[in-house]
């Protein structure tokens, strides 16, 4: 596991708090992840089992989102913020299996995060791939840093899948996705999985309470009903079938829609 090589990675590295990615990570069964954030998680599995159904349901819905973008609407260019640690059907990999040209950066503010994102994100040939080191609250070192990369004149698909419930002000929130919008032309397309109040809400507001003791005031998690989830998407045009469970947004088996999650997710053009 990861606390064999923790300093090693990168100086800044915290393995005292718990950070999102890597209980993330923990959910997802993955093995980069410190005491303190299997601690965090193991509570918040405990107050709500269902979590890793859920974390697997958003990891699903990033698949079929990146697929669709990439094949049925010719988006070339991604910029995915709140990466994670690597699993399976990461953006670059989806996106550049359909579509080899495919430019994907990556952003997150978490050190091992990067540090496995550098070593085993590999673009193909005629893509890129490329990895920020930000926090999506710094919007401008976002865009400056992307554009090595993306061409702004050019659409790009905005990725925020699971992280604006770490926003804790609504308005900070809308206020990230208006700036990140404001950057992208026409055509660009925004994706966002957001957890719902309104989705199995007793063990929701169970699960927030247990995570939230171990998360710092400025990242606690704040999940909102689906009619503030939609907000996000006001003044673009939704792709059916809207704003809906990620289980539910074109799954590809009656196994995925049956999948458990508290997230709300969807898919919309700028037009």
């Amino acid at each position: 596991m990861a606390d064999e090589w923790d300093k090693a990675v990168d100086p800044r590295l915290n393995t005292k708090v718990p950070q999102i990615a890597r209980v993330y990570d923990y959910w997802l069964n993955g093995k980069d992840n410190f005491t303190v954030d299997r601690v965090a998680a193991e509570e918040a599995i405990a107050a709500f089992p269902g979590i890793r159904d859920s974390a697997q349901a958003n990891r699903a819905f990033l698949r079929r989102t990146v697929r669709y973008l990439t094949v049925a609407e010719g988006i070339r260019q991604f910029l995915d913020i709140g990466t994670g640690l690597p699993s399976v059907s990461n953006t670059h990999e989806v996106a550049q299996a359909a579509a080899p040209d495919s430019r994907v950066v990556y952003v997150d503010n978490d050190p091992l995060v990067l540090a496995h994102a550098r070593a085993l994100l590999t673009s193909s040939p005629e893509g890129a791939t490329a990895y920020l080191d930000a926090d999506l609250q710094d919007t401008e070192t976002i865009l400056k840093g992307a554009a090595s990369t993306l061409d702004f004149t050019r659409p790009v698909g905005i990725m925020l899948l699971a992280i604006l419930h770490y926003v804790p002000d609504l308005a900070e929130a809308r206020q990230i996705v208006a700036r990140l919008l404001a950057a992208v032309p026409m055509g660009s397309y925004l994706v966002i999985s957001h957890a719902g109040t309104d989705l199995l809400p007793e063990q929701v507001a169970a699960f927030e309470e247990s995570l939230n003791a171990h998360l710092p005031a400025e990242r606690r998690h704040v999940a909102r009903p689906r009619d503030l989830v939609a907000g996000f998407f006001d003044g673009l045009d939704l792709v059916e079938p809207g704003v809906v469970r990620v289980s539910d947004w074109r799954p590809d088996s009656p196994e995925e829609s049956a999948t458990p999650t508290i997230l709300w997710g969807g898919v919309a053009r700028k037009p």
